[in-house]
């Protein structure tokens, strides 16, 4: 009984100081390097707490633009519409809701500029 009450402690101890899952930050580029009118990568899974943050690459200006979001999310509050034509731009969404979010740039869209968020 008393090697129990050790063991149980023990797992208790262990469990009490493990160290709590990081929310992630993952990176989107707006505009490939090479110039070409994508997202890269173009589809992103992350866990529900996670931040994407979307950085210039080339042939901007770029944006955000969520076409599609779980129910209950509200896709012009997590848009990021403003047009940016800075040196190091960047947009930054948090997702708390599970579900998958589709997005595009507004003026590359015809040109195939679309990605897709899934949130587990």
């Amino acid at each position: 009984m008393q090697r129990l009450h050790f063991v149980s402690a023990m797992v208790i101890g262990v469990l009490a100081f493990a160290p709590l899952v990081q929310a992630k930050d993952h990176i989107v580029q707006m505009g490939s390097t090479n110039g070409r009118l994508i997202y890269e990568p173009k589809t992103v899974t992350v866990a529900k707490g996670d931040t994407v943050t979307w950085t210039m690459g080339k042939a901007g200006p770029h944006n955000v633009v969520f076409s599609k979001a779980p129910a209950g999310v509200d896709v012009t509050t997590i848009s990021h519409k403003k047009l940016v034509n800075k040196t190091d731009p960047t947009f930054k969404t948090t997702f708390a809701e599970a579900g998958d979010y589709s997005y595009f740039c507004t003026p590359h869209k015809g040109a195939g500029m679309v990605g897709k968020i899934t949130v587990k």
